[in-house]
């Protein structure tokens, strides 16, 4: 796995120390030895994680944290503060300020080099998900990731897997004011309602008699319902081993007794704030998605979804030996609409004819706003004769209902021109079946208009 590291630290010994492991495990490694030096690289560069010591003159470790965390360009870089203090007041005050680890010095190799591999996974995950979702849009992904979200105001909702009366009290009693905790006592039904709730974490006990809760891990990050839940696992002392397994697995973050109640507090925090950021990328990512192959006007599918469904469509059929016909709607004179009533009233006809078109199709037939006013039905198993008794009922429907303009009550007659083609066996083609829908609406709008005309296999 390569990965580009930042090491801060003012003193040149321990930033050599640190390079030399990192490089070992053919990480790439950047180095600053002072905060503003350290900020700069972050903006600037494509850091992976930072390895950030505490202990610098001029502007502290903690700082420098508070401010790439403050920063929508940096804040979903990952942050390991690496210190000799060891007090929990300061690991809770670098998880305040949005460390995503603390570490002690002198630093365990194993320790410090599973949880660079974590994290990198993680920061890769985030920038797949930002460079999807800033491709995706128009905007500037940091302005869309600045907003203020409700969501970080919300109780925690949290799965404690922990058999151990004493212990899962204990940890229920401490996180009442931060989480909404559910309880599993069995590692087995804990794993089945991980996967039936939307949890924002899963804390793990290693305290179990006949179970190992590596298990369970491995089982949470294996299954696609909770693969991006984040784990934190709760260990007993001595436990260094299990724990190094447990990050190589996938396990987010640890805990060891006896436990803090505010540095559980302030590390569960930094982890459903992870999470919640990342599911809002999916969200903007998918959101723009469905923007993209979605006309905003009407709610069905576009032209761009057309284009890339119909050959699915069309290769499928053909495979199959399968029916499959295509019909093309025009309103008829559409643009006196527009200019009587100006685009207003012009949108509103457009919205009825879809809804009307909507109800009036199959759910596996695809409806699709082809441009302007004209529409496409793709109708899969369905041969030219029953494509021309929809289209039909379609244009009668259409033709029988005025439609409403604004809100003062007022309605229109409407009519439209529909051309029906459908799949020939041989040598037909996609382009062939549109080009015959089309020649078939042309015919339909020259002959009178209001009427269905079919090309028939």
């Amino acid at each position: 796995m390569t990965a580009r590291i930042l090491v801060v630290d003012d003193i040149p010994a321990n930033v050599k120390l640190l390079e030399v492991r990192l490089l070992a495990e053919y990480f790439e490694v950047l180095t600053a030895t002072n905060g503003l030096d350290a900020i700069e690289t972050c903006e600037n560069g494509k850091v992976d994680v930072v390895l950030l010591d505490v202990m610098m003159p001029h502007m502290d470790g903690f700082e420098v944290c508070r401010r790439l965390k403050s920063d929508p360009a940096t804040s979903h870089i990952p942050v390991v503060m690496i210190t000799a203090l060891d007090q929990v007041s300061d690991r809770i005050r670098g998880l305040e300020a949005g460390a995503d680890d603390f570490l002690t010095k002198p630093v365990n190799d194993l320790q410090l080099m599973t949880r660079v591999r974590s994290l990198v996974r993680l920061k890769m995950l985030t920038d797949e998900l930002r460079l999807r979702a800033s491709t995706t849009r128009n905007i500037g992904i940091e302005e869309l990731l600045s907003r203020r979200q409700p969501s970080q105001e919300m109780m925690a909702k949290v799965l404690l897997v922990d058999e151990r009366a004493s212990s899962h009290e204990r940890i229920r009693q401490m996180l009442r004011q931060t989480a909404e905790i559910d309880l599993a006592t069995d590692p087995h039904a804990g794993f089945f309602q991980a996967a039936e709730a939307a949890y924002e974490c899963i804390i793990v006990s290693t305290s179990f008699a006949d179970f190992d809760p590596l298990r369970l891990c491995s089982q949470l990050r294996s299954l696609d319902r909770t693969r991006f839940v984040p784990i934190i696992l709760l260990a007993e002392n001595g436990e260094e081993d299990r724990i190094i397994r447990g990050l190589d697995l996938g396990v987010n973050d640890f805990l060891v007794r006896p436990i803090d109640q505010q540095e559980l507090t302030a590390r569960l925090r930094t982890q459903v704030k992870r999470k919640r950021y990342n599911d809002h990328l999916r969200a903007s990512v998918t959101q723009t998605i469905e923007m993209a192959v979605t006309d905003g006007l009407t709610g069905l599918h576009n032209r761009r979804y057309l284009d890339s469904h119909l050959q699915t469509l069309f290769d499928r059929a053909v495979a199959r030996r399968r029916s499959l016909s295509v019909m093309i709607t025009d309103l008829d004179r559409f643009k006196n609409v527009n200019d009587t009533y100006g685009h207003d009233g012009g949108d509103d006809v457009l919205r009825e004819f879809a809804r009307r078109l909507r109800k009036n199709v199959r759910g596996i037939d695809l409806a699709c706003r082809y441009g302007g006013e004209e529409f496409v039905v793709v109708m899969p198993d369905t041969d030219g004769p029953v494509a021309e008794k929809v289209a039909e009922r379609i244009r009668a429907e259409i033709a029988q209902t005025p439609f409403p303009i604004g809100k003062d009550g007022k309605t229109l007659e409407v009519t439209i021109s529909i051309g029906v083609s459908s799949l020939r066996r041989g040598s037909d083609s996609v382009e062939d079946l549109m080009k015959r829908a089309d020649v078939a609406l042309y015919e339909a709008k020259i002959g009178g208009r209001n009427r269905v005309v079919a090309k028939a296999a």
